[in-house]
């Protein structure tokens, strides 16, 4: 069967996952939503114990792509893009992190990215033609895309970034890829430059360039990340049904937590999910006054990836839950409210604390965190201090590998985390990037001035 995808602003008609996927972006400014959810089933969730990580993916988005790419072809796609480790790794009783970072880029994103590259890459040669894609980057999503597109046929790339907010390692990793792929530099906060992408999808003069992105506004990019939560699930509860489980998730641009709601929403049997933020904190807030407020600019965090004051996938969890968002951020229609607050834990850690975090993670459990995992984990400490009597299974996703963040590791703990083979060579490579102000008549000229 076919699934159908909505618009989040329900101006725009339903499309396939193929139009979903290659167009991004809805007409009416919205983000696609699967009309139905499917089902996974407990027998399934049991299966899933004995599998591989590329089965399980294999598995769960055959049920949202349906017929639109055979089983033959997904399996092969997801055998190819998951080529790597997806470690739970013990803390302390029931406490584990799942290590997301041992991917090409050493970020949770390859998970997302590798496999979004690759459906894109066979609708593309279906219909023999070309697209641009256009994407902002807090941190690791420039890197991930970069390196899941790169060299692919009929696909070029570019990737904005706020000039002052991403690590050197995180910079280089983009700017050293060259052919098919373009980094700018932005001189503003990455609200600014995913303002710069979503304007350029709606603007009618640049139709002919076949824009798309890759950003988690797209489609593609959350259904990819509901699997490794299914995944946990099977490795960690076994043979205990309806057994629940406890998520602390990372939260920026809420890509990452949407993909996981998905996945409950289709039946994994979560107890809570804890909206880990770090000083962005315009969701903590919303859930403890019902006010939702964006914050103008940006704070600056050390997780920079997640120094979003207006995460686009908001509008998918407010719809999710019954309600309404525009892209601008407005509450149109209020969704539930207290059933949010019953499936999800909202709080804010800042800087000091993270830090704190880390240093106390590697103290007590020989546990080396950067600082987007240290969010989560601070977050699910504090989840713990509120509900002791909790006790289920809990999982906090570390979203980058430590050496991403070496400046701030050897600051806390005086060690270097040592380097995957996947960062190593980056210092001798050679940089290409673009510099462009806050301006969207800019921006435009940009693309236009192009040869594509």
């Amino acid at each position: 069967m076919q699934t159908q995808y909505y618009s989040t602003n329900f101006l725009a008609p339903l499309v396939p996952f193929r139009d979903a996927l290659l167009k991004g972006l809805a007409p009416d400014k919205g983000l696609y939503m699967p009309t139905v959810l499917p089902v996974i089933t407990p027998k399934e969730l049991m299966s899933y114990a004995g599998m591989p990580y590329h089965a399980v993916a294999s598995s769960v988005l055959t049920k949202f792509i349906g017929s639109e790419v055979p089983a033959a072809e997904i399996d092969a796609l997801c055998r190819d893009a998951y080529n790597f480790d997806v470690p739970l790794e013990k803390v302390n009783d029931n406490n584990y992190v799942m290590r997301l970072d041992r991917g090409p880029t050493a970020s949770f994103k390859d998970f997302a990215a590798r496999m979004m590259g690759r459906l894109m890459q066979y609708f593309l040669r279906q219909q023999n033609r070309s697209m641009l894609i256009l994407t902002a980057t807090s941190g690791d999503t420039g890197s991930a895309v970069a390196s899941a597109f790169y060299n692919l046929e009929n696909i070029k790339v570019i990737v904005l970034y706020p000039e002052k907010e991403v690590t050197d390692m995180q910079r280089k990793q983009m700017t050293t890829l060259h052919r098919n792929i373009q980094i700018v530099a932005v001189s503003g906060k990455f609200d600014d430059c995913q303002h710069l992408v979503k304007q350029a999808f709606t603007d009618t003069e640049l139709n002919h360039l076949q824009l798309s992105s890759a950003n988690s506004i797209n489609i593609g990019r959350l259904l990819p990340q509901a699997v490794y939560y299914v995944y946990a699930y099977s490795r960690l509860i076994k043979n205990i049904p309806d057994e629940k489980i406890v998520f602390s998730v990372p939260s920026g641009n809420f890509g990452n937590l949407m993909g996981g709601l998905l996945a409950f929403k289709c039946g994994l049997p979560v107890n809570r999910f804890i909206i880990a933020t770090n000083e962005n904190d315009e969701v903590p807030v919303y859930f403890d006054t019902d006010k939702y407020e964006l914050i103008v600019p940006s704070r600056n965090c050390i997780s920079s990836a997640m120094n979003v004051g207006h995460p686009s996938n908001m509008a998918r969890i407010i719809t999710l839950y019954g309600g309404v968002m525009n892209e601008k951020g407005d509450i149109i229609k209020s969704p539930d409210i207290e059933q949010m607050r019953r499936d999800m834990f909202a709080v804010s850690i800042n800087d000091e604390q993270t830090r704190t975090t880390i240093r106390e993670a590697y103290k007590n459990h020989g546990l080396i965190l950067e600082p987007h995992g240290a969010v989560a984990w601070a977050g699910l400490m504090k989840y713990q201090q509120l509900h002791p009597d909790a006790g289920q299974i809990s999982v906090a996703l570390e979203t980058a590998h430590p050496a991403k963040f070496p400046e701030e590791i050897r600051d806390i703990l005086n060690i270097d985390p040592q380097l995957p083979e996947s960062l190593k060579g980056l210092n001798t490579k050679k940089e290409e990037f673009d510099t462009l102000p806050v301006d969207y008549c800019r921006f435009k000229d940009y693309l236009l001035s192009k040869k594509w």
